[in-house]
Parts: C-alpha cells; structure tokens; sequence
C-alpha cells in the first residue's frame, strides 16, 4: 500500500521530509532538475477543519502569479506532506502542466504527522445513523468544501487523485462526493484487504508485508518507522520468529492495532467485510478511472475489482479501466523496462500525458475531451497499447483450457489416457523463497519493487515446486481477460495453500538485456499468479478442513491480464504450497486460527496435482482469436 517506489525507499529514513511532490497521485518522486528548468509555485500550509473540530494539515501549492481561476487536484495521504524547504526550488518542468494550471493540494490524514484526530488504518465508512460520525469520505467532502470557500481565484472544480492507500482515500471521497469533486482517478487502490490486496490472498496471510507496514505507521504517528532486523537475509528472521505468535510476543507486545486485528480475525468476518469496498459500489456518482499495474507486487487485485464492482452501475458511461506493465506506482516514474524486461517505450510517460492529464484537463478546465476507450490496457509481449470496448474483452477471444499433462507438459489437447498424478513434499521447515535469497527487508531496498518480473529458474527444480510447459510456439498466443487455474489436487493435510504461477519462458537464443546484464536465454516471466488456502476452497467465512487424500478441485483467479506469447517462447505453470516469507507458512495441518498455531503444529505434506480425463488440471486463458 506505500504509494510509489521512491517513497518507499525514504520510507526507513523518515522520508526526510525532503522528497519533492511530483506526482501528486500520492507518489513522491525525486527528481533531477536544473534550478533554471524548475516550475516557481506558491507554498500555504493550512489546518483545515472538520465537521467533528479535527484540522487536518493541508499544503497547497500554487502557480506564481496566475491570473486565471484554477481548479483544485487533490491527494489524501497518510505519509507526508511536501515541505517549504523542498518547494522552495521549484516543482519539475516535467509537470508544467499541472502545476502551472491547477492548486495541487496535499493533505495528511487524520493522525498522521500534524493532523489532529485519531488515525485508524484503512478506517471503515461511519454508521449512517450517526449524524456525527467522520471517516474519509466526509473527511474529503468537508476538505472541498473549505477549499471552495476559502482560496481565492478558485473555479469551483476539484478532481481527486492518488496511488494505493491515497487510491483508497479517492475512491472512498468518490463515494459521496462533495458537489464540487468533479473527477477521479484511483490508482492501485485496494479494495479488499482479506481477498486480493495487502494483506491477504484469498485467506493467505502477506507475512512480510503485513508485519512490516504495521510497524512502519502505528510505531509512531509523526514518522514512518522501519523495523529493524537482525540480519540481512529476512528469510531466515522470519522462519526464525517461528509460530505467529511469536510476534506480539517477542515485538509488538499488543501495541499495534492492526497487527492485532490480523490476529484476532483470521476469517473474512464482518470485520474485513465492512473494510472491503463491495457493498459500498453501488453507484458511479463522479466519473472515474481505475489504473492498475500488471506486475504490482502489493494492490493489483483493488482496481480490477472496484471497476467490475462498478461497472453494473455506470449507465453514463463514466468508469473506466487502465493497466499498464508497471509495479506499485511506476506510473508516477519511467515506465520504459521493470527490471530486466524492457517496453520499448516509457509506458508511464504515454500514461501521464495521454489519459492523466488529459482527463483531469477534460473534466476540471474544460479542455478537449480526451475520449477515452473503456478500457485501455498495455499488450506486454507485444509490448503495444490495446483499447477495447469493455474488459475483459466480451468478443474477439475465445476461454481455451491449457492441460497439464505427463511428462510435466503442458498441451491444448486434453488429457486421454495418460492419467495419474505428479507429486511433491511441502514442507513448513523448508518453505519456497518467494524471491532469490538473501531476501532484504520490504523497505527500503529496491528488490521488492520487481521480485515478480524476476526469473523464476531459482526454483524451477526445487523438489517441492512442480513445473509444467509447452514445447516452443509456432504462433503468438495472445491472452486479452480473465486467467484462471482449474486444480485437481490432494494433500496428505488437512490444510494447505495452492500458489499457481503462468509463466513467459524466453527461448534460450533470446538476446542479453545489456542494461542489468540479465541471461535472457530461458528466463522465466511470471505473467499471472495466485494463491488460495485451501480452508477457504467453499467461502471465506467458514473455513474447513480439507479431507486428507481426497482429490479436490480448486478454483483459483489469476486476475485479468494482456500478454502475447511470442512464437519461440513456451509458456509454463508452476505449482507450489509455500512462498515465504511473503505468505505465512500454512501448518498443513488445520488449526481453527493460524494465528494462535504453536511448532508442533507445523506438519509435512505429500502434495499432488491430478492430469486424468476427469481430473483433468488446466490453466484457463483468454486467447484472442
């Protein structure tokens, strides 16, 4: 949920409070800029009230000497806002267009920094009963509302805007906008934290990143704290730590709220389900767009969702969706490569001056309509921009079952006779790393940023991952919608997690990326993955034991993507039941609460995937005809 790369990065430093807001969309870039080529603004830090007495520390900057009325583009945050110092040297030219049109207005949410008031993670809308009641909806509708009355030379528009919880924060404003919020953009906005985003996929818990953004913003309301490890290989802590109770008990002794709420509601109760965004879509009251990024290590699920939740609604036509090749906030930066895979092109740059601004521009200062498709999503691969009508794509792609099959192949044909199974040992003792050891801390360090474009070979021939691929293409295959994977599996458990990865394997003369002096022969992409915990395989609410030896099917949403598959290359499956520390391990041995698991409950299990002709193991993908 860290709004950008490069916040993250300042993160275990306080953010210094020296970053300079060129994003606005609660992404903090640091950028290099001549003095002479910077943007002069004005700099206002005010507190603004709220309906309940609260004021929340707001900076607004402002073109120098404007003599037009400006619209007001607006970001909610709880990590920061810019500085007089670092203002003081101008914003980047890069963004003439916003900060020579527009009062950029950053505002800290309740709690944080100098905001008054009590913060509260991810704060659930108030009981409508309550006349009184506060959270960031009306937060956002009294913030408009004081900024109309109260800055001069305004043209009564707003537009909202922000990346990850600052997305969260937009969307939640969008929710019962103030008459003047006119627009939106949300991007990588979660929107269910115990289904697809943060903190847990579908029921797994994120381990590493839970523990670590708990500590890092309720250690302290006025910085952002960095946990500090022992030692440099976080792999090796966090199997240390043992149980997952070790956690209050060795660190957080019960003094981190939402650490806590982690415990205590192991299960998709009333409690996440009043934090989800679902109940609460229901109507498309300002026109919105939804961004999302296909290699976004932390709220790739949010938008995806929050656009499909609203969709039903959108009688205007004023919801839309967005994805491009990016990671967490790229958007904000270069979008040209993300590690060793390169685009072509600056993808976040065409992102920015194509739909961002244009759209904000359209809806706030009466500019050319940009006329933006339904849906306009970035065709890795191919590495080309693609506009549909509706996403996923309802015409020109046809669902096509990709079968495992013996001889760890993977076929379009479906299995006959060759059934049986194929089988590994998970074991809690010795989980899969989810990235190539040494795992550095989340923050600040780079590596989080791009452990899902990183070659997946590090585990390719573990004994506990299983691997299935084509022979090399004689044709593209191009993916355009929805992914999923069909699993008939068995555990020798009565719990166990099912990780699905859909992989680009490169063919093995594929050129050297020159600029990270990557070997790209035979590099293995993760295009789509997924978890599921097994519990969980009939509803979230009610987990159940999983009958030991019995083969069960599970179903399990790779999410939406767009991908080609070039000729040459083979795609490939990967099937696994740990992938630590970035999900918990699962004691494959069912406990009512994994949270309250001691040691000895940690348990092997003999894991196997079935590729009968009734048991028949298959990756759905979306090919386009």
């Amino acid at each position: 949920m860290p709004v950008s790369p490069v916040t993250t990065d300042m993160m275990g430093s306080q953010m210094k409070r020296i970053v300079i807001y060129a994003g606005l969309v609660g992404a903090l870039l640091l950028v290099a800029q001549t003095p002479e080529a910077r943007i002069a603004v004005n700099f206002q830090e005010v507190m603004i009230p709220m309906r309940d007495g609260a004021r929340l520390q707001t900076v607004i900057l402002s073109p120098k000497n404007s003599k037009v009325a400006l619209p007001f583009l607006i970001d909610r945050t709880p990590y920061g806002v810019p500085s007089q110092e670092s203002t003081g040297r101008g914003m980047p030219a890069a963004q003439r267009a916003r900060y020579e049109n527009y009062y950029v207005v950053t505002q800290n949410i309740r709690g944080r920094f100098k905001s008054e008031g009590k913060f509260v993670m991810g704060r659930p809308p108030h009981d409508p009963s309550d006349p009184k009641g506060v959270d960031e909806t009306t937060d956002a509708w009294d913030t408009v509302d004081w900024l109309i009355k109260n800055v001069p030379n305004n043209n009564g528009r707003a537009g909202i805007a922000g990346t990850s919880y600052d997305g969260w924060t937009a969307v939640m404003a969008a929710l019962d906008p103030h008459p003047a919020l006119k627009a939106a953009i949300e991007q990588a906005s979660p929107a269910d934290q115990f289904l697809g985003d943060d903190f847990h996929h579908n029921g797994a818990f994120r381990l590493s990143y839970g523990f670590e953004y708990s500590a890092m913003l309720e250690t302290s309301s006025t910085e952002n704290y960095r946990f500090q490890f022992d030692r440099g290989d976080t792999y090796d802590w966090y199997l240390g730590l043992g149980p997952l109770s070790n956690a209050d008990e060795k660190y957080f002794h019960g003094k981190l709220p939402t650490w806590e709420d982690f415990t205590h509601h192991p299960n998709y109760d009333q409690f996440w389900q009043r934090l989800a965004f679902a109940p609460y879509l229901n109507a498309v009251k300002i026109p919105i767009v939804h961004v999302a990024g296909w290699w976004d290590q932390e709220d790739f699920y949010g938008p995806q969702r929050i656009y499909e939740k609203l969709e039903p609604h959108d009688g205007e036509h004023r919801n839309y969706f967005v994805a491009g090749p990016w990671n967490h906030g790229q958007w904000n930066g270069n979008g040209r490569r993300l590690g060793a895979i390169d685009f072509g092109s600056d993808t976040s740059q065409y992102y920015r001056e194509h739909i961002f601004q244009p759209w904000f521009d359209y809806w706030l200062r009466g500019q050319a309509d940009p006329h933006l498709a339904e849906a306009t999503t970035f065709e890795t691969g191919a590495n080309q921009w693609r506009q549909y009508d509706a996403w996923p794509p309802r015409s020109g792609v046809e669902m096509r079952r990709l079968y495992f099959r013996d001889g760890r192949r993977l076929s379009f044909d479906a299995p006959g006779a060759d059934g049986g199974f194929d089988e590994y040992v998970s074991d809690p003792a010795n989980p899969v790393p989810y990235r190539p050891r040494p795992v550095p801390p989340t923050y600040p360090g780079p590596e989080w940023k791009v452990w899902l474009v990183q070659d997946q070979r590090f585990v390719d021939h573990r004994p506990d991952v299983l691997s299935w691929q084509t022979e090399p293409l004689t044709a593209d295959v191009r993916v355009a919608g929805n992914i999923a994977a069909d699993l008939f599996a068995s555990t020798s458990g009565t719990d166990s997690d099912w990780a699905v990865k859909l992989i680009d394997v490169y063919p093995e003369d594929a050129p050297d990326d020159t600029e990270t002096k990557t070997k790209m022969g035979g590099f293995q992409l993760i295009i789509a993955d997924e978890i599921l915990r097994a519990r969980f395989r009939n509803g979230f609410e009610k987990p159940e034991a999983v009958p030991a030896g019995a083969v069960v099917q599970y179903g399990i949403d790779l999410h939406g993507n767009a991908h080609a598959f070039l000729k040459g290359h083979r795609i490939m499956v990967q099937v696994q039941s740990t992938w630590f520390p970035v999900y918990d391990r699962n004691p494959q041995k069912f406990m009512p609460n994994i949270f309250e698991a001691h040691a000895e409950d940690y348990v092997k299990a003999t894991q196997r995937i079935y590729r009968g002709p009734r048991q028949a193991s298959a990756i759905v993908l979306p090919v386009v005809k």
